[in-house]
């Protein structure tokens, strides 16, 4: 005989019964106990008892059929304290033939439970965080059955919505914790530096379609084409009012675009042709999409199923009048979604909205290139964020460590305050140097460029005093096309940014994707470990035709002018003689046909790969410079993901194998007379860059942030005092030696 559960008694009669008496106009205890009543009845228990977790964090028996009625509110479990407090940690049901045997059983004399053996205990969820717990309890010892579980989890989600979702006013429930409330720390990746605070408000949900079907499919078919209309209509509104140029214009163009796709739009039309409203045929699109990209682990393909998926639900907004909707934000907005489309953050008043912070997301994607044009703070990769936050809660968005602090204690909001105002401060003083150059006070000069791969950061030039591009990523042009960018349109990019960069010089990384940056346009075949597979040179290599095509541009645009040329990845002397070979053969092609050509060309390696630590000898005469990548060399050398919070505090850039590799690069390098950069990110960090110039390295190629304080601590900076160091700190045994770097740097009054 199967056991009673919901399902066989009629879950909507069960469900009914609990709503009704939750809305009686009687007062909140005798709700609640006439639910546990009407539970106990359902799930033929003999006790019913519901806990809510108090702000203590205790467990509070709140209402209860079966145990003694005089426990409630007098009966409360210490946080972990019982068995209620094994269902609060694992968050999950906790089921149970023989209750007293368990070793966390705690008994509670006042409650009367001592005839009682079996248990069923479940959450109570609301936003991801247990609020409560729901017990059923019987005499005889027996196994709650799977369905019995279910139902009980069941009644506990409607449960938790209606006690903790506003059907008992506030003073019934006293310090109960509805929401979140301590304040809390939450680890992501950083994805557009700054600092920010302030209240937090949810991006809006997705809008859910109504009606399932049409009563007039040409009247829904007239229906879908006009809110089509409107919100294209929109986008382009968007995209004229903002005043973007370069790469996230180009992503919001290509966002655009999608929006007239035609196999988007023909799909949803034979959709509505079908007898489906408007509003169910753009949700069965959206789950077609779903199901295609859904397996997928393409990073780019993913960001693309979030753009149909946004303008999915700017569709549904459309039909239902609310797309032209202005939304209002707070003075000191910080937005909270698990994604965005690339036009969302347009559509907030630019001088309300402070922050971001994302569950989901990538630094490389759209919603991300678009807050660093705009110059928001932004967090990603913020797991359940959401679910930690209420609207409305402070918040503060360190974009500086990749971190989000939810309703902070005073003391951190004024560290905070006090950290804003000294980068304001610094601002100000690295505006005032940046005509300056960079020389130490014994006279060495060093000379700092940036990095770039956005048309936005050219502007860094100017603003920074930077003497030119050390390393122009180029395949952000890549990743946010549709299709193979052609000759025309790499060329007049190229051309631009040596436009741009004037007599400054401009060093070109040749086209770095595969691993996690793969192109839909390509198809590169699925890889067991991408990272260490056919990616950068790699790639171009197999794929020659793609390498001079870029190749070609790159000497199209530079005609007359010097041209740079680095490629990344080289991990053998063979393959940066093969990647030479292409040069020389486009540079033959353009030739015979009387193009014109650089007037200075120089190509170089990207050193990032340890291999070459040990065949630099062969390396460095065929190579017009180099540049040290010391994102890839160390997270390579360690055998650490740096993008992997769970191993990335593994390996410290200021370790002793760290450094020495550096030194034997530049040691190398200056043998040869071959000229040699840093471009990693420790160039843009002061005491790393304090590092890198005692070790020799006399060209540091930085993020734009980076420029003032690593110029500021070049103007500081007695050189030839902390090379005299430099034999000790080498010769260290210990894991790091950055304590160490610090304590010289301040000995020698280094401004860091």
């Amino acid at each position: 005989m199967p056991a009673p559960g919901l399902a066989a008694r009629g879950p909507r009669s069960l469900l009914r019964q609990i709503r009704e008496a939750m809305a009686a106009d009687v007062p909140a205890q005798d709700r609640l106990n006439r639910v546990v009543r009407i539970i106990a009845a359902s799930m033929v228990a003999e006790v019913c008892s519901l806990y809510l977790r108090r702000a203590s964090g205790q467990m509070e028996l709140f209402a209860t059929e079966g145990l003694n009625p005089d426990a409630v509110h007098r009966t409360r479990l210490d946080p972990g304290e019982g068995l209620v407090g094994e269902v609060v940690r694992a968050a999950e049901p906790v089921a149970l033939s023989d209750a007293p045997a368990h070793p966390n059983f705690s008994y509670r004399p006042e409650t009367g439970e001592d005839p009682y053996h079996a248990f069923l205990g479940v959450p109570l969820l609301r936003g991801g965080r247990v609020v409560g717990v729901l017990v059923v309890q019987n005499r005889a010892e027996r196994t709650y059955e799977a369905d019995e579980v279910d139902d009980l989890q069941t009644i506990a989600m409607v449960l938790s919505e209606m006690v903790l979702g506003g059907q008992i006013d506030d003073q019934s429930l006293g310090d109960v914790e509805v929401a979140p409330h301590r304040p809390e720390r939450a680890r992501g990746q950083r994805f557009a530096d700054g600092l920010a605070f302030g209240h937090a408000v949810f991006h809006e949900p997705p809008v859910q379609a109504g009606r399932l079907l049409a009563d007039d499919p040409v009247e829904e078919e007239i229906r879908l084409k006009s809110a089509l209309a409107r919100m294209k209509a929109h986008l382009d509104n968007l995209l004229e009012g903002h005043g973007l140029g370069g790469v996230p214009y180009e992503v919001l163009e290509t966002y655009r675009m999608f929006a007239d796709d035609r196999g988007w739009n023909r799909s949803l039309e034979e959709a509505v042709r079908s007898g489906l409203s408007a509003e169910a045929a753009v949700e069965r699109v959206r789950n077609e999409h779903r199901a295609r990209f859904a397996a997928t682990r393409d990073p780019y393909l993913k960001e693309r199923l979030h753009d149909f998926e946004d303008l999915a639900d700017r569709v549904l907004r459309s039909l239902a009048g609310e797309i032209e909707q202005a939304r209002e934000l707070p003075e000191d907005a910080v937005l909270v979604a698990r994604n965005l489309g690339p036009a969302d953050l347009l559509e907030y008043p630019r001088g309300r909205l402070k922050g971001l912070l994302l569950e989901e997301g990538s630094a490389a994607g759209h919603a991300a290139i678009v807050a660093k044009a705009l110059q928001i703070p932004c967090v990603g990769r913020l797991t359940g964020v959401r679910d930690r936050l209420s609207e409305g809660d402070l918040v503060i968005v360190d974009g500086e460590s990749g971190e989000a602090f939810l309703r902070p204690r005073p003391d951190m909001l004024e560290a905070v305050t006090a950290r804003m105002a000294v980068r304001a401060q610094q601002s100000a003083e690295f505006a005032s140097q940046r005509d300056i150059p960079a020389v130490t006070t014994d006279g060495q000069r060093i000379a700092l460029l940036t990095n770039a791969g956005l048309e936005v950061d050219l502007e860094s030039l100017e603003t920074t005093g930077a003497e030119g591009i050390g390393l122009f990523r180029t395949e952000f042009q890549f990743m946010v096309a549709e299709e193979l960018p052609r000759l025309e349109a790499q060329t007049t990019l190229y051309r631009r940014v040596l436009d741009a960069a004037g007599p400054r010089p401009v060093t070109f990384r040749t086209l770095d994707v595969g691993g996690d940056k793969v192109l839909p346009y390509l198809d590169a075949g699925r890889e067991e470990n991408p990272a260490l597979g056919r990616r950068a040179i790699r790639l171009g290599l197999d794929r020659p035709g793609l390498l001079r095509l870029q190749l070609r541009a790159l000497l199209a645009a530079a005609g007359g002018r010097e041209l740079r040329v680095m490629f990344p990845l080289i991990a053998s002397v063979e393959e940066f003689r093969l990647a030479r070979d292409l040069v020389d053969i486009e540079v033959d092609w353009a030739r015979r046909r009387g193009k014109p050509l650089p007037a200075i060309l120089r190509v170089g390696a990207m050193i990032e790969a340890p291999s070459l630590l040990w065949h630099l000898d062969a390396l460095l005469p065929l190579t017009d410079f180099v540049s040290v990548g010391t994102n890839d060399l160390f997270q390579y050398m360690f055998a650490a993901d740096r993008t992997n919070p769970l191993v990335s505090d593994r390996y410290d850039p200021l370790s002793p194998p760290a450094l020495r590799a550096l030194h034997a690069i530049q040691k190398a390098c200056s043998e040869t007379g071959t000229p040699v950069s840093v471009c990693g990110e420790m160039a843009g960090r002061p005491l790393e860059a304090f590092a890198l110039i005692t070790l020799g390295f006399t060209r540091l190629s930085a993020p734009p942030s980076g420029i003032g304080p690593v110029r500021r601590m070049v103007l500081s900076c007695d050189l030839s005092a902390a090379r005299r160091a430099l034999p000790n700190v080498l010769a260290s045994t210990a894991g790091t030696v950055r304590s160490e770097i610090e304590s010289l740097a301040r000995k020698l009054n280094v401004v860091l």
